[in-house]
């Protein structure tokens, strides 16, 4: 003799098929905040040959790179949008206050480097924003760089044009 097992929903289907209820699902453990003794983060960020050292404090969202204002170093509205990127994607913009010296590469390098590094810098003051700075992009350095000239060659790639005589 069978019993009949109607569902009605989902909390039914359950208690039907007698399965033990899923153990909570365990969360990665959270990085620890690395900050140091004026409240600071501190990052590293690289692109082509530019690299930036940058700190974050929690402030009114001031940007300073090499002693002078976001506006000024960086004069092109692109690379000002770079540069607030990863406070866009972590909802965190005019909270911090960043202070970051440069050296190396070109302008876009140096977006590039300070982007990098305030993405980074940002996960370390809030561990808790790494998973949506990494899903972004942020945090992966863009290794990408200018090939080598190779000998007997004019430049990379580019031979010299053949002379048949």
């Amino acid at each position: 003799m069978m019993t009949e097992n109607t569902v009605t929903d989902l909390a039914d289907l359950g208690e039907i098929a007698e399965v033990p209820a899923a153990p909570p699902v365990s969360t990665m453990p959270l990085r620890e905040k690395q900050i140091d003794a004026q409240g600071r983060a501190y990052a590293t960020g690289r692109r082509k040959d530019a690299v930036a050292r940058v700190w974050i404090k929690p402030g009114s969202g001031k940007v300073v790179i090499n002693g002078r204002e976001q506006a000024v170093y960086f004069a092109r509205p692109t690379l000002r949008l770079v540069l607030n990127q990863p406070f866009q994607v972590s909802e965190r913009e005019g909270q911090y206050d960043v202070i970051a010296t440069v050296k190396g590469g070109g302008l876009s390098g140096q977006a590039g480097a300070v982007k990098h590094g305030i993405s980074q810098a940002l996960t370390r003051f809030e561990p808790a924003l790494r998973g949506v700075v990494k899903a972004a992009g942020f945090l992966t350095r863009d290794s990408r760089a200018v090939e080598r000239k190779k000998y007997g060659k004019a430049k990379a790639r580019k031979s010299f044009q053949f002379s048949k005589r």
